[in-house]
């Protein structure tokens, strides 16, 4: 992995460590912790400014594809190939929560602005609404006719968008209990 300063295009590191492909990655909300996800299923921390690994997060039991932390910075969840999201503890490293209900790999993960609620993205053409203090599924968002490759939430967090090899991207409207689509 590369680490580029954006107003000179210089490189600024290169992190090693992972041995094989990387999927996914993501900054914590104060910018100081990098987590990077891979198909040698783990998912690694590292500290932005010193440049160096912190920890190698185990758990997952297959290729991980995505990343998120929410927006405290406290949790992170990781979404993996054998059906699963994983939420970590980020100071502690330990596992929280494994989320399960897929029926097929998960391709992305997000949280909410306000952190409440974790949307999943699946190869079993769904998104999955979380609640992240309880790890219940609150929704399973149906409609896709394909894998469900990324889901991300709106700034106000009432609308989800969900993005799909079926050549559609979809609105949902979080606002109402229905969690019905609002745009194809």
């Amino acid at each position: 992995m590369k680490l580029w300063d954006v107003a000179s295009h210089q490189n600024l590191a290169t992190l090693k460590g992972h041995e094989s492909v990387v999927r996914s990655v993501a900054f914590s909300p104060d910018g100081k912790t990098l987590a990077s996800a891979n198909e040698g299923q783990t998912v690694k921390l590292w500290d932005v400014a010193s440049r160096q690994n912190l920890a190698t997060l185990k758990g997952h039991e297959s290729i991980v594809r995505s990343v998120a932390f929410s927006p405290d910075g406290k949790t992170l969840a990781s979404a993996c190939d054998d059906r699963t999201v994983n939420l970590w503890d980020v100071a502690s490293r330990q596992n929280l929560a494994t989320l399960t209900g897929h029926e097929r790999g998960v391709w992305s993960v997000t949280f909410s602005p306000d952190g409440r609620m974790l949307a999943s993205a699946g190869s079993d053409q769904t998104v999955k609404l979380w609640d992240v203090a309880s790890h219940q599924n609150l929704a399973t968002l149906t409609g896709h006719e394909s894998v469900v490759r990324s889901v991300a939430f709106s700034p106000d967090g009432k609308t989800l968008v969900s993005a799909s090899d079926d050549r559609t991207v979809k609105l949902w409207d979080l606002g109402s209990s229905r969690f019905r689509p609002i745009a194809r």
